[in-house]
């Protein structure tokens, strides 16, 4: 299998949008490391640590974040969000027998607000209703894309400190 190809979905508003999406590889790693410290950004502004203490924080987070993410979910689809052939964000997604569960879902900053990420979560949600399966996110309390989730029917079942679980459902 080449991991570097084009995956298709059948996720028409995400290609409307001009979205693909294609396997990560070892090969992405600097990439999905700049992805999850894009998001990191507005959060460490405020910290008196200089650029070069930062980065190694971020590098520290993102390779213990992703060896979590691949211990713990390694049946998930781990994608390269792609747009015009421009690699813009990542998305992984854990397809369990009871719940589809987005693990992460982010864009580089000058790709957010775009309606990309609109596109691909309504997407999300009617294949997840196409299999009769809620969905559901982990969201820290501060993400703007908090809106975004409550807009498409989310609602938070469970407080977990930092991060509220958030499930979306067909019946909701």
């Amino acid at each position: 299998m080449n991991d570097s190809a084009p995956v298709a979905f059948g996720w028409a508003r995400a290609a409307g949008a001009g979205l693909t999406f294609r396997h990560v590889t070892d090969a992405d790693l600097p990439f999905l490391a700049r992805v999850y410290a894009s998001t990191r950004e507005e959060e460490l502004a405020a910290t008196p640590w200089s650029e070069a203490q930062k980065a190694q924080f971020l590098d520290m987070q993102f390779r213990a974040q992703h060896t979590d993410y691949r211990k713990n979910y390694p049946q998930a689809d781990w994608l390269v969000t792609m747009h015009g052939g421009e690699e813009i964000g990542r998305l992984y997604l854990g397809r369990w027998q009871a719940v589809h569960n987005v693990i992460d879902i982010a864009f580089l900053p000058q790709h957010r607000g775009k309606g990309f990420g609109t596109a691909l979560m309504l997407d999300l949600l009617d294949e997840a209703a196409a299999a009769g399966k809620p969905v559901s996110i982990h969201v820290e309390k501060f993400n703007p894309a908090m809106r975004l989730y409550r807009r498409l029917g989310f609602v938070t079942v469970e407080d977990q400190g930092v991060y509220d679980l958030m499930r979306w459902s067909n019946e909701s």
